[in-house]
């Protein structure tokens, strides 16, 4: 049998926790690894995480200034010399959500074409970790190089994943502080001619914003589901959280459509997550007409708005815990900070940017604590693909 046959055949036989045993012993078999280990990238993007059977027992690796980290970070392969032979570092993502880093130890240097069968091994161990997550703790806990809070949990739970890739776009959000999470969201889904982009914003902290955030999230799901328009969502979602909370709570939520064969987009603002556009290398604030947040009164109407997205161009959306973030002296990180921000990251991919953005406000605070949530969501949109109306498409939180 052929060797990537066997390895793949094995990748799917086994238990689900035991995706990496199994994986491990097909590479000694198959081609002579000395050791194989799984990093798992932690929920603030700043270490990788090895899988073990008890999580918090060995030392995580940073994701800045490392070998592991820069596959991570770059999604291409890094090797480096070490005693025994060479030792490569390949990066597992599952559609352009970056989960971790496989390492594989091998005697000796290896021809182009071997690096490339381990790299597709790695993509393949990718999917089946995606999918284990639904039987296992095991991949979940090791992304944690701490303990979450509750609401963290319940917000981490609710995401379709941290960054999303096709032809048309591609995505990449985070949360911070991402293991203390409470009311900030995101939340999108792709089809073969619509994609959906959801940016909440709940308020209150700890579980109580979490358990709004949830029931704004899903009641939002539960409406898109039904095929129905943007307007009618929001209203059906507006109607869902007061009835709960009878206009004691409610969630800031910004609504977005993107027709992926033409790039128009409707969009329906319903509180304060803003929105970026870098287009020709200037970034500009779009303003839509603000319309009230979901659950503020009893039967609200909702107005959709239309722009226009153009090939090459980069959204960034943030929550209130990003411009209304306050310096060391008290000074906001606003309007003028963020087109900074927005313009010195163009150069990233979508999926770094998130990131990079938050580190950017962490400088402004000075090191001090985060006074609120923060939510960062890039989007980049690469123009209508010609073949998108024969595509049965991806669903990301479906």
């Amino acid at each position: 049998m052929d060797r990537s046959l066997a390895v793949e055949r094995i990748l799917r036989g086994v238990q689900p926790h035991q995706l990496l045993d199994g994986l491990r012993s097909a590479l000694r078999e198959h081609f002579g690894a000395l050791t194989v280990d799984l990093l798992m990238a932690d929920y603030s993007l700043t270490e990788l995480c090895r899988v073990t059977v008890l999580p918090y027992t060995t030392d995580p690796v940073p994701m800045a200034g490392t070998p592991a980290g820069e596959a991570f970070t770059s999604q291409g392969a890094t090797f480096e010399n070490v005693e025994d032979g060479v030792r490569a570092y390949l990066p597992v993502s599952v559609r352009g959500d970056r989960l971790g880093v496989l390492v594989v130890d091998l005697p000796e240097e290896q021809e182009p074409p071997v690096w490339a069968e381990l790299g597709r091994f790695a993509e393949a161990l990718a999917h089946e970790v995606f999918v284990a997550d639904r039987d296992t703790d095991l991949y979940v806990q090791a992304r944690r190089s701490s303990r979450l809070t509750l609401a963290a949990e319940m917000q981490w739970q609710l995401l379709p994943g941290r960054a999303c890739t096709r032809p048309e776009f591609a995505l990449g959000g985070q949360l911070e502080p991402a293991y203390a999470i409470y009311g900030d969201c995101f939340d999108w889904s792709a089809s073969a001619r619509k994609l959906s982009v959801t940016l909440v914003n709940g308020m209150g902290e700890g579980s109580g914003a979490a358990l709004l955030t949830n029931l704004a999230v899903n009641a939002l799901r539960n409406a898109r589901r039904a095929g129905i328009g943007l307007d009618t969502q929001a209203e059906l979602a507006d109607q869902a959280l007061y009835a709960q909370y009878r206009g004691q709570e409610y969630v800031a939520t910004l609504l977005l459509e993107f027709d992926l064969a033409t790039g128009e987009i409707d969009a329906v603002d319903a509180g304060s997550p803003r929105l970026w556009r870098l287009r020709d290398g200037k970034a500009e604030r779009v303003a839509f007409d603000e319309q009230l947040p979901l659950g503020t009164f009893e039967d609200t109407s909702y107005t959709v708005e239309r722009l226009q997205a153009l090939p090459g161009d980069r959204f960034v959306f943030v929550s209130d815990g990003v411009y209304n973030a306050a310096g060391a002296y008290g000074e906001l990180y606003g309007d003028r900070e963020l087109a900074e921000a927005v313009v010195a990251t163009a150069e990233q991919p979508a999926a770094h940017v998130p990131r990079a953005v938050l580190a950017e406000l962490a400088e402004h605070r000075g090191g001090g604590p985060a006074a609120d949530d923060a939510m960062v969501v890039c989007l980049d949109w690469f123009g209508p693909n010609p073949g998108a109306d024969g595509d049965l498409g991806v669903a990301a939180g479906a």
